[in-house]
């Protein structure tokens, strides 16, 4: 693995920058309002802008007739961040009209769309194959369909219970973290595995699914989530770094290098302290423990791609990654051609904030909206 990114990375940096330039696409055509900069003239009563994750976990079962929560959550496989989707105006829940028990159980309850998750649901739909027609105008036809032919191989032998989205990250940034609750098994899951059916995902499904596994094989393995390893654990060592220059050396928000020093240093795999003078804020080194389970991600990493070659065979993850390299190069704003269509529309949050250097190492979808980097 010298001088190779792992295959979990070359998965996360392709879904993370699909994930932005579709979210960036349905923000220009999606009248909205946002926390920090406002609302779309007119747009008294649009949605809070969120992120395609809500698509896969939410809005794309919830049809003209409504859904039950409980058939929602078996159709995800995952939760969705329910209270926030109605808070944010895409969707209600009510009891069914139909069941004649006076006191249904919530989990029978039906959920709604909302005219804002209505008029999302319209704008969102359309735009997975747009996305993609640009890439095979970037990248070349031949280069997406190897990609999505190698993708579809692999994850056509994985568990049919695997969302076609990360799940919402947990304590610890977890995404299969045991103690979670977990998500009621898919009805369709025999279906969803089938061949035919996996080739027809759209290519940010493909990828979620591949990289889901991969999570769920760290985590079971792991002490610390594949998203903390990736992120903040690989960046740092045991001479302090300020926490300040965290988010810029691992393209995730400040909010979330937030939680994971917290979570390193009450853990003990990292010290944070005072910088010194004239430095201001904060700053982090890795504790012994930390540089274990540094050491240790990139060993368990090299280990389940190789578990990998064994399980799908070696010519299913070298096709997977002959497909995924040329795209992603390093990962960086200065060389990797997925940085071609990250650029914002000038009127768009992203234009309004610092631009990022690197692509995630790993996806951190929170409850906040989904956002991949943790927006």
């Amino acid at each position: 693995m010298a001088g190779r990114a792992p295959l979990s990375t070359l998965l996360s940096q392709t879904l993370v920058a699909f994930t932005i330039e579709f979210d960036n696409e349905a923000e220009r055509r999606l009248p909205h309002r946002t926390t920090d900069f406002g609302r779309t003239p007119g747009s008294l009563h649009a949605p809070w802008l969120a992120s395609m994750a809500m698509w896969f976990n939410c809005m794309r079962f919830v049809g003209e007739q409504g859904i039950a929560l409980r058939e929602l959550r078996q159709l995800a496989a995952t939760e969705t961040n329910l209270n926030g989707m109605q808070r944010w105006g895409y969707v209600y829940l009510e009891p069914d009209p139909a069941d004649p028990r006076p006191k249904p159980p919530k989990a029978d309850w039906m959920v709604r769309a909302l005219p804002g998750g209505r008029m999302v649901r319209q704008i969102w739909e359309p735009l997975f194959a747009e996305i993609e027609g640009r890439w095979r105008q970037r990248f070349g036809p031949e280069a997406i369909d190897k990609l999505r032919e190698a993708l579809a191989a692999i994850a056509a032998q994985l568990d049919g219970d695997l969302p076609d989205c990360l799940p919402i990250v947990g304590y610890g940034l977890f995404s299969f973290e045991p103690h979670v609750k977990k998500a009621p098994r898919r009805e369709q899951a025999a279906a969803a595995a089938e061949p035919g059916a996996v080739a027809a995902l759209p290519l940010p499904a493909l990828l979620a699914r591949a990289l889901g596994a991969f999570a769920k094989e760290f985590e079971r393995e792991s002490a610390v989530s594949l998203a903390m390893s990736a992120n903040v654990l690989r960046v740092l060592d045991e001479m302090p770094t300020r926490v300040r220059d965290v988010p810029e050396l691992t393209g995730i928000s400040t909010e979330l290098v937030a939680v994971s020093t917290g979570w390193l240093a009450r853990n003990g795999y990292a010290v944070l302290s005072t910088a010194p003078a004239p430095g201001r804020g904060k700053q982090i080194r890795l504790s012994e423990k930390g540089l274990l389970a540094q050491a240790r991600y990139g060993k368990l990493v090299a280990e389940i791609e190789k578990g990998w070659e064994q399980s799908f065979s070696p010519t299913a993850v070298k096709a997977l990654r002959t497909a995924l390299e040329p795209m992603v190069e390093d990962g960086t704003a200065e060389k990797s051609p997925l940085f071609r269509g990250l650029e914002p529309y000038p009127e768009g949050w992203r234009a309004k904030v610092r631009k990022p250097a690197l692509l995630p190492h790993f996806p951190l979808v929170t409850h906040r909206g989904g956002y991949p980097d943790g927006s």
